[in-house]
């Protein structure tokens, strides 16, 4: 790897050009590599990217890539310039850091940030990675980076009971989120178990134990079944949000959503759990939906409530509140906007005008709601 020669070029490219006239952008474009395991390629494939966009004259450096001792990797990174590492002693030893102030300084187009979810030694400007990669972006510098699925901060409870690993560095979701374009890293299990027996990945001595371990082929299955998904779902949200900004407001919904509405009553959470399951055996994504209508203000109801909702969010639901005086339009509005696609109601064993009002209500529902499945599920009231 060659260190940045800052020395400027007095003959232009023309992609130089063109980004010199190009419109002023508010932030930077976030590109993300993500995997399922190490060895799938992550690292290689943003190195491949970088060296293409370099030969076309794009200024990009890299701000931090690790080989682990891989001589294809470490041969691709060698071909594009580096801003040197920033050096810190931590209980006396020396560690070695990205320099974002020196990035920053410098202002690339493009800077190369492998392992996104890296906790930076005491001493260093942020405790995580991607505090830094936020701090790139927000100067308008674009930033591409990997990740492995694992250290997503949402999946860490499920692939712990895969693997039985305890991840301990992760990635809060809402860094997801801000991802604007995401590619799968992908390669079968039965390909990446090849390159780990030749050593392609770790030495071989090492080898053995991984294959013992982490890499049996059950959880790498597992693990690239979430990585899809979570793949699915970026680009998803991203086709939502143009054709939200294009406004064409029907569509069909590339994955299945279950929402279950609950209230502030304890026997809710049979609720949440009926259609968490649901969710789970579909692979839907899992929303739980609270409307406030003013007669959940007594602390007792308020406590109740929050219990239900850290019970969802334990579930791995997104919580989705909404405020107003009738249940079943809010309900319908939600559904609409987050293109839910199966919904969830209790039914407790009501009598008389209750039983009437609660069918009027599921009526009001389905004439405002657009073309949703609805599932009604028999509770016992508290």
């Amino acid at each position: 790897m060659f260190l940045f020669d800052n020395k400027p070029d007095m003959q232009k490219t023309p992609e130089q050009w063109l980004e010199e006239t190009a419109p002023a952008k508010k932030r930077g474009l976030f590109k993300l590599f993500l995997g399922y395991a190490p060895g799938v390629g992550k690292t290689y494939s943003m190195l491949s990217e970088g060296i293409r966009r370099y030969s076309r004259g794009e200024n990009l450096v890299i701000g931090v890539v690790e080989s682990h001792g891989r001589a294809a990797t470490a041969e691709l990174a060698s071909r594009l310039p580096a801003v040197p590492r920033k050096q810190l002693v931590y209980k006396g030893t020396t560690f070695d850091e990205m320099d974002v102030d020196a990035i920053l300084q410098l202002s690339p187009s493009i800077v190369l940030i492998d392992e996104l979810a890296h906790t930076n030694i005491d001493g260093s400007k942020h405790r995580k990675r991607y505090e830094d990669v936020m701090d790139l972006l927000n100067a308008q510098i674009d930033v591409i980076s990997t990740m492995n699925v694992q250290h997503i901060e949402s999946m860490t409870p499920l692939v712990g009971r895969i693997t039985g690993v305890v991840v301990r560095e992760t990635v809060p979701d809402w860094v997801l989120q801000r991802v604007d374009e995401i590619v799968l890293a992908d390669l079968t299990p039965e390909a990446l178990l090849a390159r780990m027996k030749r050593g392609d990945i770790y030495p071989l001595e090492r080898s053995d134990r991984a294959l013992s371990n982490f890499f049996r082929p059950g959880n790498l299955i597992a693990l690239r079944e979430l990585a899809l998904r979570q793949v699915g779902s970026v680009v998803d949200r991203s086709l939502e949000s143009y054709m939200k900004r294009e406004q064409l407001e029907n569509r069909t919904p590339l994955t299945e959503r279950i929402a279950v509405c609950i209230s502030s009553n304890p026997v809710a959470q049979y609720l949440i759990a009926r259609a968490g399951r649901m969710a789970e055996r579909i692979g839907a994504e899992f929303f739980v939906v609270y409307v406030d209508t003013g007669r959940d203000d007594d602390p007792e109801y308020q406590r109740t409530l929050n219990e239900n909702f850290r019970f969802a969010e334990n579930l791995g639901a997104q919580i989705v509140k909404a405020k107003g005086k009738k249940v079943a339009h809010e309900v319908a509005k939600i559904v609409r906007e987050k293109h839910i696609t199966q919904v969830v109601f209790g039914r407790s064993a009501l009598t008389g005008w209750r039983r009437f009002l609660y069918l009027s209500a599921i009526h009001d529902f389905l004439r405002d709601a657009p073309p949703v499945d609805v599932h009604i599920v028999t509770q016992e009231a508290k």
